[in-house]
């Protein structure tokens, strides 16, 4: 079993930043990806970022240049410092994880998800 804790999104204003966290925690044996995706209302769920544990990284298009993933392998935790945030970035934010738990298996798992919200 294994738990994704997502933390840090709110409202703000166009333009400004906001930082998210994803805690993953459970009987983890090694994490190969951790990754950020969103959905707005009406959309399908998108990749913004991802990462990997020997530190490869994905971006979306749309991101690249005003969001940074980054990742602290002794936390289990990946963030995602969002800069220069538009209204077109409102949506609801997940984590999601992939990696092998201590029984051998695989495992992928999402968080609950967060709420950002860019306006003025």
């Amino acid at each position: 079993q294994v738990q994704l804790v997502e933390s840090g999104g709110g409202l703000v204003h166009p333009g400004g930043s906001l930082t998210l966290s994803c805690a993953a925690s459970g009987s983890i044996f090694s994490i190969y990806t951790m990754g950020w995706y969103r959905q707005a209302p009406g959309n399908q769920r998108e990749l913004v970022a991802d990462i990997t544990k020997v530190g490869r990284i994905n971006y979306a298009d749309s991101v690249k240049g005003r969001f940074t993933i980054s990742r602290d392998n002794a936390k289990n935790t990946v963030y995602l410092q969002m800069n220069s945030l538009k209204p077109e970035d409102t949506a609801v934010y997940f984590c999601r994880s992939q990696g092998i738990v201590r029984s051998g298996g695989r495992y992928e798992y999402w968080g609950q998800g967060t709420q950002v919200t860019v306006s003025s």
